[in-house]
This record gives structure tokens, C-alpha cells and sequence, in this order.
């Protein structure tokens, strides 16, 4: 089989898996077994599982972040824009996260917050130079500091959810707190 093609079976065996089980449920040999292949071959491709899940979570956010970027609905004008952005990104990073790690494992385990600040320094990259292909900071490039500062509060307060809620309940609560009383300053100081 093609590296390539292996690869990409070991990606699609822990998606599947770390979907099902979550993350800290899911084994390396577990994946191998999905993947028909020897555990070894694994370590072949990924220095070890926290990889394999980066790979995973980096490849959803950027064809997720892509989508989002592309589509074309038209708004008053770039604050309402961006606000409707940036709440779109920190809704998918927070399901990101929820869906293949899973909030308890990242609350409850010292190593998995090292991986969540190197996963968020990780999104802020890739949203930032996301953004900085939307026309309004094309042509203003003056305003990269601004936005840099706006994804780097935005996502801090959004992964603070994760270690303060307890209930899905209160992280849409927290959602629309953000979207109401916090986003719009965080916006006007980025433009």
C-alpha cells in the first residue's frame, strides 16, 4: 500500500474511533486493528497518538474554516462581518474539541491541557492567515495587529468555556454572553 494511502487509514480508523469512544478510550492498537495494519506502522507515520488527533482536528478546522470563509452572504458591513465570523470559528473550535477529545479527558488530565494550548496556538495560525485573505485585511493590512489581538482574546475566552462550564447548558450560555457583551468591543478594537 501507498504511504499516502496508509496515512490517510489511520486518520479515518481514529476519526471513527475517537468519534465513538473519545479520545483517552481509544488505544494505538485499537486504531491499528481498524486500519488492518501492524501497530508499528503507525508509529511509522505519528510520533504518537496526540499526532494522530492533531492531524485529524487540523485538517476538520482548515476544510471547515474554508467553508466558512468562502461563503459569500452579504452583511451591513465588516464589523457585522467579522463578528459573524469569528463567532462561526469559536463555535467550531469548541465542537472540534468536544467531539474528538472530549471536555472531562481535557479538564481531568495535565498532558491533554499542554496538547489543547499547542492544538489553540495551532488554530490561531491558521485562522489568522485565514482572515488575512478576506479583502478588509487585504487592503488594510495596518489592521493585521488588530485581528491578531481579536482571534488571540476570542479563542482564550472560548476554550476558557470548556474549564468553566459544567453543562452544555451553560457553554451556550457563555456563547451568547461572548456574541452579546464581549464580542462587539473585541471587534471595534480589531478594526
Amino acid at each position: 500500500m501507498e504511504p499516502e494511502k496508509i496515512k490517510e487509514s489511520i486518520i479515518r480508523a481514529a476519526k471513527e474511533l475517537f468519534r465513538k469512544y473519545g479520545y483517552h478510550k481509544t488505544s494505538v492498537n485499537e486504531i491499528a486493528k481498524k486500519a488492518r495494519i501492524a501497530k508499528a506502522t503507525i508509529y511509522k507515520y505519528f510520533d504518537s497518538k496526540e499526532q494522530v488527533l492533531d492531524a485529524i482536528l487540523m485538517d476538520y478546522l482548515d476544510v471547515n474554516l474554508h467553508e466558512i470563509l468562502s461563503n459569500k452572504v452579504t452583511f451591513a458591513n465588516e464589523e457585522e462581518h467579522l463578528k459573524a465570523l469569528v463567532m462561526k470559528t469559536c463555535r467550531l473550535s469548541y465542537t472540534v474539541c468536544n467531539e474528538f477529545i472530549g471536555w472531562d479527558f481535557v479538564r481531568e488530565n495535565a498532558n491533554s491541557q499542554e496538547f489543547l494550548k499547542h492544538l489553540s496556538d495551532q488554530l490561531e495560525a491558521l485562522l489568522l492567515s485565514a482572515y488575512l485573505e478576506l479583502d478588509h485585511f487585504k487592503k488594510n493590512p495596518a489592521r493585521r495587529g488588530g485581528l491578531a489581538f481579536l482571534l488571540k482574546a476570542s479563542k482564550s475566552i472560548v476554550f476558557s468555556f470548556a474549564f468553566t462550564s459544567v453543562s452544555d447548558a451553560d457553554v451556550r450560555k457563555n456563547f451568547v454572553t461572548f456574541q452579546k457583551e464581549l464580542l462587539p468591543y473585541l471587534v471595534k478594537a480589531a478594526l
